[in-house]
């Protein structure tokens, strides 16, 4: 596999450090990512997203959904059933699961619901003001010069 290499974003840059340092994360992660449990990532709106994972055969209670850092990290740890049980197919896992989702800057989870075996985790940006785009006024020597004709000409 091919690595890459994130110098030449340094030199054009500034305050990216984070953003490269991920690239790098996500390029070189082991392909032996796990895949349970099963998720979906959806946009539900211009800025709220919707995380649902399948989490069957786990109570509510046998979840947790914690915010640390700037990660989402949901965990599952199902209670042992104390009845014995002779399967004939054990098609349902319900082994403990650990499942990190890294957030962007000014992300927050706004709820989690449990529903008919799915784990609906809601997601908002939320823009500081200070951050959101305003409008910039362009002044110019030209309409500055022309402002004091006009002011000149109505004074005489």
């Amino acid at each position: 596999m091919r690595r890459f290499d994130p110098t030449p974003l340094y030199r054009a840059s500034i305050g990216f450090d984070r953003m490269a340092d991920m690239l790098d994360r996500v390029l070189s992660a082991d392909l032996q990512t796990p895949s349970y449990p099963p998720y979906n990532i959806e946009k539900t709106d211009e800025n709220a997203y919707r995380i649902s994972l399948a989490v069957a055969g786990f109570a509510a209670d046998d979840l947790s959904v914690e915010v640390k850092e700037s990660a989402l990290v949901v965990t599952g740890r199902s209670t042992e059933d104390e009845t014995a049980r002779d399967y004939l197919h054990r098609g349902i896992a319900t082994r403990a699961f650990e499942r990190r989702f890294h957030l962007a800057d000014h992300v927050r989870v706004t709820g989690a619901r449990h529903i008919d075996g799915m784990l609906h985790i809601d997601l908002a940006r939320e823009l500081p003001e200070a951050l959101k785009p305003r409008q910039i006024a362009i002044s110019t020597e030209a309409r500055k010069a022309s402002q004091l004709v006009e002011a000149e000409t109505r004074a005489a």
